[in-house]
């Protein structure tokens, strides 16, 4: 009994699950704490269904459960034409906010900052700022309401963070392969530890303009751990500007070099 009483305890130990520890940071009302810096290793970015290597991408295993998109039929040519011109119509070469769910797993790093009424997402991508509010309010109400990331509501099923979000515009891609959605698109979010260090981040997508079903993916996010490790501007958008920011003083006159005499002294 002895004996099989230690093993338990040492393999408990090496999962992090001896007699129910739990060792995910949580705020002081019990919840997980989800504050850090996080980022993906996945290649969703690149194409969210299993893809070969291309010119512009490496190959990935695709993050999409059941492997495809379920596009109707006059949705899946738009994406076809989203594809072909992806290395100029790609919102993201603009600089522009990803969007939700892509600015998740893009491969920059986000930091979140968590209170018990809400956490807020900075994104190192184009200055994104996202509010998930978990005060128990609702999506303001109306049938226009068009954002860059949604309107996200969160609450709590256990140690899961679950995230309604609804209230898009159109003007994100799921991807750099084209994968695209209407203004219709709802998203549920779930955000759960794994362990300290690892949150498994997953989303169910539909968007009933755009797909015949919807559809689930599943990421992981890893917290950076490194010394010093900070987010760094990246807003591509005003890298064009650059030469004028900051202002430079006006370049000195040039002054005339004096003349040298001429004739015999």
């Amino acid at each position: 009994m002895i004996r099989s009483l230690t093993l338990f305890t040492l393999l408990a130990a090496l999962t992090g699950s001896a007699f129910g520890a739990d060792k995910i940071p949580r705020l002081a009302n019990g919840r997980p704490d989800f504050s850090g810096i996080w980022q993906t290793t996945s290649a969703a970015e690149y194409d969210l269904e299993p893809h070969a290597a291309r010119i512009d991408a490496p190959p990935g295993a695709g993050v999409v459960v059941g492997h495809v998109l379920p596009y109707l039929p006059a949705a899946l040519e738009q994406k076809k034409k989203n594809f072909a011109n992806r290395d100029k119509d790609d919102p993201r070469l603009k600089g522009w906010t990803l969007g939700v769910p892509r600015g998740i797993y893009y491969p920059e790093p986000f930091q979140i900052f968590q209170r018990q009424r809400d956490l807020t997402l900075v994104h190192q991508f184009g200055h994104s700022v996202r509010t998930i509010h978990t005060n128990g309010t609702d999506h303001p109400g109306g049938d226009r309401n068009q954002f860059w990331l949604g309107d996200s509501r969160g609450r709590w099923d256990g140690d899961t963070l679950v995230v309604d979000v609804a209230g898009f515009n159109d003007e994100t891609w799921f991807d750099r392969a084209g994968n695209y959605h209407s203004e219709a698109l709802h998203v549920v979010e779930r955000w759960k530890y794994l362990d300290a260090n690892t949150i498994e981040y997953s989303a169910r997508v539909e968007d009933p303009e755009v797909f015949a079903r919807p559809w689930d993916l599943s990421v992981l996010l890893h917290r950076h751990r490194e010394k010093d490790f900070q987010l760094i501007e990246d807003y591509r958008y005003t890298l064009e500007y650059e030469q004028y920011y900051p202002p430079k003083p006006p370049a000195a006159a040039t002054q005339p070099a004096p003349s040298q005499p001429t004739g015999t002294p």
